[in-house]
């Protein structure tokens, strides 16, 4: 299940892709236009910022915009940044790898099998889709 902060993560960024390039945008602009918690978004734009897709300007006017255009921003990365892994058993998982404790053999565990069908699926639509996409 995708959690609060990746969904809000994903809205906040989808709304600054839609303001003019360079734009800065108020953290209560996007807060209130959102419905997500002020406290709530402060920390997921600061998670942004910090991985290289949005800069800031403090003070009065000052604000949030993307570094990156959004037809540059791959799913795959804001997914992995705000949720952590994509896959949803860590057995699968390519960056977050760890066996489970329950499983003796993965070569012959059918729910490793078809949880790396699903990985790779949902890799391929993350890796397909852009920011700008979410904009159309």
């Amino acid at each position: 299940m995708l959690s609060k902060k990746t969904k809000y993560g994903i809205k906040a960024l989808t709304f600054l892709a839609k303001q003019e390039k360079n734009s800065l945008t108020q953290i209560g602009t996007i807060s209130e236009s959102e419905n997500i918690s002020r406290k709530f978004l402060e920390s997921i734009l600061l998670t942004l910022r910090k991985n290289g897709y949005l800069g800031s300007k403090k003070g009065k006017g000052g604000g949030y915009y993307l570094l990156k255009d959004p037809k540059d921003i791959q799913m795959v990365s804001i997914m992995r940044i705000l949720e952590g892994p994509i896959a949803m058993v860590p057995c699968v998982s390519m960056n977050f790898y760890e066996k489970c404790s329950d499983c003796p053999d993965e070569a012959t565990c059918s729910v490793h099998g078809l949880m790396v069908e699903v990985r790779d699926k949902t890799l391929d639509i993350f890796r397909n889709t852009t920011l700008a996409d979410l904009t159309k």
